[in-house]
């Protein structure tokens, strides 16, 4: 595909806006604070709040993966898009206790309500998660899609991969290392608009191609808008035994999204990473106030029903121009000689549809919105992973540190972060051998987490040598899952041997994985807990359900109105009605 100069334009005139936002956001910051460099000065209001955070979580990965998904799979990852109701616990659950708390990080949050040992072991795994998946994966999709829009680049023999990523992590880089989290956040408020804006067309633009909704449905079929996928692919027998054979498969080894994991363990990651992941609700502790947090969580939530429509629906369509054959270039990438979908291709999907389907002009829209959706992920990740750093090991190494300093640390750290995305570059060119493996690095980590985070607000009895044997038992169990799938993954033709221990464990769908990696935390939590001595419960005031006092509840009641609660009610009905509707 050759972008037109219209196009070229469009681009051009996107950069320039982003500068000028990052421009404008840096020269107004007269403090050098870590409240004003890590948290914005904490005055964003309930807009920014919302857009930063929906642009957080959708990087180019999304727009590769849902659209890939949407055309291999239909609507099955369209449960992860509709847990918009997960920023409804974060905005009327999480958000009184941690705007009570005062905290910069997640971790800090939990040494207030635990230990300091609970916040380091946080701090740790998730700094390393962000390096090795937010990082990686956003660098690798962001990859996909500058190879197949913009084919044409070559700069000294470098192709348009390394040009295209080279360039978007470098000037993404820039500003979050000047501006800090409020550069992070308005620019983020800009990029959600261009974002939507550009998806949107890509779905009314394919509709009109392939003839509206109902053309779509007859080409398709009515498995593809299925959201509930049966526990065993239909043909195949089911059994507990551990087997994979022709016509019989053990349950727990089929990997087509089955109801069972959406239902149980799909929450569970949701809930983790919308309400505990310092990625995301670092926006919402910059809020200006327990009200603006709150209705920036249900703002997020409004957004993040979008990608159904705008990134997995393409998807859809993206197959069924491919296979009815009424685009041939998509035929021709998509399809195979069996007439079935080549999945290692259906990555493209999306990108393809806009190189195919878009007319000039709108083309540099959408490829403005696949930038938008890069720069705003990593951005997030790189401000967030300074400000654990910064925030969770050096202000408590180096004590008495003045706040100029600080705030200079955490410009180095992003840097860092910065520099080591370059360094994943040709490491990740390798393929979609490490895309795939970094995929399920969160449902292995995430259980653990989410348990103390939520049974430790739930529950005052719990302590802290619970929360470090739930923390412990949880990761390792996630690391030895990992270390079993990790070659099976990246060495080419390895495989463990068919009925042993490792074979099984390897086979075992990762969501049924990560359920008995949750059960197995929240047992031990509260068995030694429960066995051991009981918190002192002045010092967690405010940080649980059970030490709130009549003052926090008055503050809490003040911060919501009606209209609060109707928008969230709204929200809730929209769920319903989309699961309602994609039942095949």
């Amino acid at each position: 595909m050759m972008l037109s100069w219209i196009d070229w334009m469009v681009i051009a005139g996107y950069f320039v806006l982003i500068a000028g936002i990052a421009w404008w956001t840096i020269k107004r910051q007269k403090e050098k604070t870590t409240d004003q460099y890590f948290l914005a000065g904490r005055h964003l209001g309930w807009f920014i709040v919302g857009a930063s955070i929906f642009a957080s979580n959708i990087g180019s990965e999304h727009l590769v993966g849902l659209a890939g998904s949407g055309a291999t799979d239909g609507v099955a990852m369209a449960h992860y898009e509709l847990h918009a109701w997960c920023l409804l616990v974060l905005a009327w659950v999480m958000v009184p206790f941690y705007m009570r708390s005062r905290v910069f990080t997640m971790p800090e949050f939990l040494e207030r309500r635990f230990s300091p040992e609970a916040r380091t072991v946080l701090s740790a795994i998730s700094l390393v998660a962000y390096v090795l998946t937010k990082i990686a994966v956003g660098v690798f999709a962001g990859g996909v899609v500058f190879s197949v829009l913009l084919p044409e680049i070559n700069f000294y023999g470098l192709d348009s991969f390394w040009v295209g990523s080279f360039l978007v992590i470098i000037i993404t880089g820039i500003y979050t290392v000047l501006g800090g989290l409020s550069a992070v956040a308005y620019t983020e408020a800009i990029q959600t608009i261009v974002l939507i804006i550009g998806s949107a067309l890509v779905t009314i633009f394919g509709l009109h191609y392939i003839g509206g909704w109902s053309e779509l449905r007859s080409i398709v079929g009515s498995e593809m808008f299925n959201l509930w996928k049966p526990l065993i692919p239909h043909g195949m027998a089911g059994t507990w035994a551990p087997v994979k054979e022709a016509g019989r498969m053990a349950w727990y080894f089929n990997d087509n999204y089955p109801w069972l994991g959406m239902l149980f363990c799909a929450p569970i990651i949701g809930l983790w990473y919308w309400c505990t992941d310092q990625y995301i609700v670092q926006r919402a502790l910059a809020a200006r106030n327990e009200t603006q947090a709150r209705r920036g969580s249900i703002a997020a939530s409004y957004f993040k029903l979008l990608p159904v429509f705008i990134f997995i629906i393409p998807g859809i369509i993206c197959y069924g121009l491919a296979v009815s054959g009424k685009v041939p270039a998509l035929q021709q990438q998509l399809i195979g000689p069996d007439g079935q979908i080549i999945r290692d291709q259906a990555q493209q999907a999306f990108p393809l549809m806009v190189a195919h389907v878009l007319p000039v002009g709108v083309r540099g829209i959408v490829v403005a919105g696949l930038l938008a959706a890069l720069m705003s992920s990593l951005a997030g990740v790189f401000n967030a992973s300074s400000t654990l750093f910064t925030i969770d090991f050096y202000s408590r190494i180096k004590k008495n540190i003045s706040q100029e300093r600080l705030v200079r640390v955490g410009r180095i750290a992003t840097t860092v972060m910065v520099l080591i995305g370059l360094a994943w570059l040709p490491v990740i060119r390798g393929g979609k051998g490490l895309y795939d493996y970094l995929q399920g690095v969160q449902a292995y980590l995430a259980p653990p987490i989410f348990v103390v985070f939520f049974a430790g607000i739930l529950n005052k009895r719990l302590n802290a040598k619970g929360c470090l044997a739930a923390l412990s038992t949880g990761f390792v169990l996630g690391l030895f899952r990992l270390a079993v799938d990790t070659p099976v993954k990246l060495i080419p033709g390895f495989r463990y041997p068919e009925g042993s221990f490792l074979w099984i464990i390897n086979n075992i769908y990762f969501q049924y994985y990560s359920l008995v990696i949750f059960l197995i935390s929240i047992a031990v939590m509260y068995l030694v807990s429960y066995s051991t001595e009981e918190p002192d419960y002045q010092k967690i005031s405010g940080l649980t359900f059970g030490t709130i006092n009549e003052e926090h509840r008055k503050a809490t009641r003040a911060s919501w109105s009606r209209w609060d609660l109707v928008a969230s009610i709204i929200v809730i009905m929209i769920i319903i009605a989309v699961y309602l509707y994609f039942t095949g």
